[in-house]
């Protein structure tokens, strides 16, 4: 399992959010992404959530930590664990008073959660593997030098418009 941050959400050409995970520990030069399409509203959660944005009231994923604070469990973290033929899998990892409990979740809604909770987020080397992409966001180039962030976020766009979910598919 590598831990990995949320380095942004996105829209893709066709106007799909796309969040964007980051390993933690990248080496300059090996930078890799996973990009993992979700839906308008657990992008919009999660972007609430990296943002401390006040929302009026609460979200879902508010009221899932709620639940959980309320039940006297804490998410210890998060795991992206596999992807099958484009679907991506994730657990929420739980330490309760009767013990450690893992649930299945979608990824975008353990995200979330963890975005919440402050609850780290990892992936496994599997999924980092087949479905990563090279890092040509975060601005460095292949020997660790600082990019123009402008120019790399237009690199990003680029690749956005020429990617496809069905890319992913196993």
């Amino acid at each position: 399992m590598v831990q990995v941050r949320v380095a942004g959400v996105a829209l893709d050409a066709a106007q799909q959010h796309v969040i964007l995970l980051k390993p933690l520990e990248d080496l300059p030069g090996e930078g890799r992404l996973l990009p993992i399409w979700i839906g308008a509203q657990e992008a919009t959660s999660i972007l609430v959530a990296v943002e401390g944005a006040p929302v009026p009231r609460p979200l879902a994923h508010d009221l899932m930590r709620e639940i959980l604070d309320t039940l006297g469990a804490t998410v210890d973290r998060v795991e992206v664990t596999r992807i099958d033929e484009g679907t991506y899998y994730a657990d929420v990892v739980l330490d309760t008073p009767v013990g450690s409990r893992v649930v299945d979740a979608r990824p975008s809604d353990a995200v979330a959660l963890a975005s919440r909770t402050g609850a780290s987020i990892f992936v496994a080397d599997e999924v980092l593997a087949e479905a990563g992409v090279s890092d040509t966001v975060t601005g460095e180039d292949e020997d660790g030098v600082p990019v123009d962030a402008e120019e790399s976020v237009d690199e990003f766009k680029r690749f956005l418009e020429d990617v496809d979910p069905d890319d992913f598919r196993g």
